[in-house]
């Protein structure tokens, strides 16, 4: 596979110009279309006196929506420059109208909402919910990263589907990996997986390695993470587990921690 088309979520926030950066050099890279996307729902009108009052109020705030989208679609455009864009817009749900586009999108770029990574607004979206319902490889992206070579990566393997289909996601970047390094926790016997795993990436060109990690009483994801700092990994890879109830998405321990405290950025399908 290849990315032909990747969509990158944006938003007014500090972090969107790094974000369109990084999504730009990989269109770039693949030849591929960057495609922004950008919406935000208009509040409807409380403690008006009659509908001539909720019209008026109404048409200010669609201006003033129209004026933000048009400031987003400015930032988009300038750090995109050089790459063939695609442009969608929409008064509505941001998370609605990423889901509706990821549907003719190969991979969906969207940033890191930790608890310290301050509000970045109504335009914004949550990469979990985005995780769950896009169909689509989502890479989640921390603030203050620009670009990713993609040089070194951590393939964190656990035998489901949702890591066979990240691995399949991330192959056009493994191939072009200087490293790439399958690790797993817990017993020996997951090393089975881990290997063949392995030597199918070999297959498809990689220089890679099979990695046990222990299991400490920090958690996996600490583990991983910690894994791939000693490794100077720019790139994790993994599954996303978790399930909706009630559109509440609840997520395992490992995903969770991840989705908000990665210090480098993850590739992760559900």
């Amino acid at each position: 596979m290849c990315y032909a088309n990747i969509l990158v979520s944006l938003d007014p926030g500090h972090a969107t110009v790094d974000r369109v950066r990084l999504a730009a050099g990989l269109a770039q890279r693949f030849d591929a279309t960057l495609t922004g996307v950008a919406a935000r729902q208009i509040p409807a009108p409380i403690a008006v006196n009659d509908i001539r009052e909720a019209e008026a109020v109404y048409e200010k705030e669609k201006d003033k929506l129209c004026d933000e989208l048009a400031r987003v679609r400015e930032v988009f455009e300038r750090n995109a420059a050089g790459v063939t864009t695609d442009w969608h817009s929409a008064t509505a749900g941001p998370l609605k109208l990423l889901i509706e586009r990821a549907r003719a999108a190969d991979l969906v770029v969207v940033g890191r909402r930790g608890l310290d990574d301050g509000d970045p607004g109504d335009m914004a979206v949550m990469p979990g919910p985005v995780l769950m319902e896009a169909g689509r490889p989502v890479l989640v992206v921390p603030p203050g990263i620009e670009h990713l070579r993609a040089a070194r990566i951590v393939v964190a393997w656990k035998d489901t589907v949702e890591a066979r289909r990240a691995v399949t996601s991330a192959i056009p970047l493994i191939k072009r990996a200087d490293q790439v390094f399958v690790a797993t926790s817990g017993a020996e016997a997951g090393l089975e997986g881990a290997e063949d795993v392995s030597g199918h990436l070999a297959r498809h060109g990689a220089h890679v390695t099979t990695h046990l990690l222990s299991r400490p009483a920090a958690g996996d994801a600490d583990e991983v993470l910690r894994f791939a700092e000693r490794h100077d990994a720019d790139l994790v890879v993994m599954g996303g587990y978790g399930h909706s109830r009630l559109h509440e998405w609840l997520f395992g321990g490992v995903t969770r921690e991840v989705l908000q405290t990665t210090p480098i950025c993850c590739l992760m399908s559900h």
